[in-house]
Formats: C-alpha cells, structure tokens, sequence
C-alpha cells in the first residue's frame, strides 16, 4: 500500500454504479481512476478494511492498486463524487411514470440525498429537488400547482426563478412525500400546516422548514432550507464600508442598551446579529439568545428555541432569560408590545440587547417602537443605535469581463453570484434623542442622522456600484422601497 496525497482523482463510473455511498463511508474505500496515468485505485485510510480493496477489485473486473489517503481527503472526495453523480440523475427524474409512484412511506428525516439511486420514484424525484436547490445556494423552494402541472421554483440570492415542472399527475404524490417528510397530517388538505425535517449532503447538515397551503389547483408547499454546515461570517465580511464597521463596532462595544438590526424577511439581519455577537467577550459574560428559528451553533453562547405552541414566545422567554443572570441578550424578533417593553426594561437595567424589527430604514425603526406603545423618554434612554440593511446580488467574476452573462453556468445566466450586504446606521447622539422626546416623524430623524454622518441605504449601494461589485439596477431593486 502506497501513501499518496494531492493527486487529481476522477470518480470510477463501474465501481459507483455497484456501490453505494453508505458502503464507502462504512469501509473507508473509494474507487477512483489517476489523471496522470489513467489506472484505477482502491482509495482507504489507515483504518480501512484491507479486505475491501480485492473485494470491490473482483466487483469491477479489472487490477486495482491501493492507495493511502488522509480521512479528510477521503470523505471529500466520496461527498464530492456522489454528489456529482446525484445532479445528472435529477435530470433523469421527469420521465417517471404514474404507475411507479405508489406505496412510497419512507420518511425523508435524516435522509442523505446523495442516496437516490437506493430510493423509490417520487422519493428520488423529491430529494433531487432539494439537492438542486442546495447546491444552486437556494434559501427556499416553491412547488406551486396550476391547472395542467405544477411549477417548481427557487430563490436564490433573494431572486425567484422557475426551474422545472412536475406533472400534475405527479402533483398529490409529491406533495404528500413532503409533507410525510415534515412530519404533517397527509390526510388534511383544506387548511395550512407546517412542518420540519432535517437532510444531509454528505458531512453538511440540512434544516427544512415546509409550509403546505391550500389553493384552487391543490395545495402548494414552500420548503425553506437553511444550512446549518454553513460557516459564520465575521462582521468585517459581510459588505460594511470601514467607516460604517468602525461606527457599528463602538455602538455593539457599549456596556448596556438597546441595537435594533432593521429590514425585511431574508435581508441578512440574522447574519449581522450573529457576527456582532463573535466580536464581544462571551468568555468574561453570559451571553444567552432567543431564536426562531436558531440559525446557527455559536461557541460560549447559551441558545434557545421559541416554541409559540408550546407557550414558548419571545415575551415569555425573555422573562426566563432575565433570570439566568444575562449580560447580552439577542432576542430574535421584537413583534408586539409586550416584547418591545421588555426589551426596553431590559437595556435600562443593565444588559446590552440586540434585537430586529421589520421597517424599512434606520429612522422608521424609533417610530416603530413607539407606535407599539413605548413611551418616547424609554426609546430615547436605551436605544444606541439603529442599523439598516439590504442584500445585493454581487456581478459574477467569471462572465463580468466578458459580458455572456446567457451563457454563463457559474451564475446561470444572471449576471450575478452571490449577495452582500448595504447599510444605514443611524447611531443615537442627544440630537435624535430630543427628536425621540418629541415624537418627531421619521423623515425629521433621518435627516438628523445624515446631518450627523449616517449613510443612507441608497449611498451605500451606490458606493458598491462604483467599485464594480453590483449593479444600478440591483440597487434600485432592494433600495425602491426604503427611499418611498
């Protein structure tokens, strides 16, 4: 057996359609052809069973050298293999037929879609569906009926796209495979439902969100799909210019009071939020979050999930968290009265709190507060500062310089690849807290901020525009809004 690292390996078509993916991760082995020399390799690591590599040797019909890999280096390389093979057998999924489709109860939790050749019709069709979407970085999937078919259709960097059809004879079927999945009543079809379920890719780790609803074509689905392998980024990545990521940090660094995150559903506040929190010193304080959902594991952070039909809000679990001696408190969403109150009390009495609100700029956050009944004095004593943000499609690096953007698979022929974010922060100096006292409109509170050097969403955009990173009409589309 030979050591060897580093080499360009090629999947080994034979051995992958007589071995599945469990037998590899089980074995520790790997079939796969050299680059360089075109021969075939028995890939195993130091732990593998050596009996595998003549069995699988026999298998394939042909002379198989050993090789030695690190264990990292083999589970990339079978992940990797596997779910290169899983995408061309998406393409295959539309010619099932009716007949195929019956008797299907496996249940979809902790499935890996990399496994479809091993599943029935509708199970394979459904799994490739999501496994398309997290491959293409899809935050949701819509399967929406029509009259003749149902259309499939994934968001992806905040933008909407239809991707394939499904047969409406297909239509039940599918629909209930979801909802088996997110553990839902199949049987009821005449009002909302909600459901979760949990996939893996490989090593990564898939949390589904579905909601099913009743529609005059049958019921349609919406899964949301959120990556908890997903990697947090730090508050210097994701997109803030230096001078609004210096003001941002003195407002985060303050002992005791009130950040309000702003913007709408999918704008990366949660991401902010949680980058915000890596900068402050967890390991001297007690940092605990309420969350709906938990988005990601954070070291040194206690977290917990609201559960509202369980009692679990985020009122009642702030009055729980208020008990555990807290420092930092992230509370994921102020909705009503009860919660922003609380909120309030809790920065004035000693503990710095992060929180969101939907509105949709900086100033229309302290309106906000009090059209939900705060008294002004209690917004403008524990409010530090309000933070404004937007996502943007970033212009695609491989088809920018030549401009075939409809011809470009990196981003599928949009022009685009990947977001980042805009911002307006709107930090509360003594002017803005007599403009609070006074309940003045949030036009008067913004003009008052950009007096005292906050950037307007707009300019922030606009500042990306002239490095090259995104588009004027990128801009214009997140940014209508909060300029109305």
């Amino acid at each position: 057996m030979s050591f060897q690292t580093k080499t360009a390996w090629r999947p080994h078509a034979t051995f992958m359609d007589l071995f599945p993916i469990e037998y590899c991760r089980r074995h520790s082995v790997l079939a796969a052809t050299q680059d360089e020399s075109n021969s075939t390799c028995v890939l195993t690591t130091q732990d593998g069973w050596p009996g595998a590599v003549d069995i699988i040797g026999r298998f394939i019909g042909e002379p198989v050298d050993s090789v030695q890999v690190t264990n990292d280096e083999l589970r990339g390389l079978i992940n990797q293999f596997y779910e290169a093979r899983a995408v061309e057998q998406t393409q295959q999924s539309e010619a099932v037929t009716l007949d195929e489709l019956f008797g299907q109860d496996e249940v979809l939790k902790r499935d890996d879609l990399l496994e479809a050749e091993t599943r029935g019709p509708v199970v394979q069709l459904v799994n490739t569906l999501l496994l398309d979407a997290i491959q293409q970085r899809a935050s949701d999937v819509h399967l929406q009926p029509f009259e003749e078919r149902m259309v499939v259709r994934m968001r992806v960097d905040g933008v909407l796209a239809e991707v394939r059809t499904i047969p409406k004879s297909m239509q039940e079927e599918v629909v209930s495979r979801l909802k088996v999945a997110g553990q839902m009543n199949i049987a009821e079809k005449r009002l909302p439902q909600d459901g979760r379920a949990t996939v893996c890719v490989g090593d990564r780790i898939i949390d589904l969100r579905l909601a099913s609803m009743p529609t005059s074509y049958g019921e349609r689905v919406v899964v949301r799909l959120l990556d908890k392998s997903a990697r947090l980024y730090q508050l210097a990545e994701i997109g803030m210019d230096p001078n609004t990521l210096e003001r941002f940090r003195r407002v985060i660094g303050a002992e005791h009071g009130l950040v309000l995150v702003t913007g709408p559903t999918g704008s990366g506040k949660s991401t902010t939020l949680y980058a915000a929190l890596q900068e402050l010193d967890t390991e001297t304080k007690n940092a605990v979050t309420l969350e709906d959902p938990i988005e990601y594991q954070l070291d040194g952070i206690s977290q917990t999930q609201i559960n509202t039909k369980k009692g679990m809000t985020f009122a009642s679990g702030l009055r729980s968290v208020l008990r555990q001696d807290p420092d930092i408190i992230m509370l994921g969403e102020i909705r009503d009265e009860e919660t922003a109150m609380m909120a309030v009390q809790s920065a004035l009495t000693g503990h710095l709190v992060f929180s969101t609100l939907h509105t949709n700029d900086a100033a229309s956050a302290v309106t906000r507060m009090l059209d939900l009944g705060i008294e002004p004095y209690l917004v403008s004593s524990s409010l530090l500062g309000v933070l404004a943000q937007r996502l943007v499609r970033t212009q695609c690096t491989l088809c920018r310089e030549s401009r075939e953007s409809t011809q470009c698979k990196h981003c599928r022929g949009t022009g685009y690849k990947g977001r980042e974010g805009i911002y307006e922060l709107l930090r509360i100096d003594d002017s803005i807290r007599e403009l609070i006292q006074g309940r003045a409109h949030a036009s008067v509170i913004r003009d008052a901020g950009v007096h005292i050097g906050m950037q307007l969403l707009r300019e922030s955009g606009l500042e990306k525009v002239k490095l090259g990173r995104t588009t004027l009409e990128e801009v214009d589309r997140v940014t209508m809004r909060a300029e109305m």
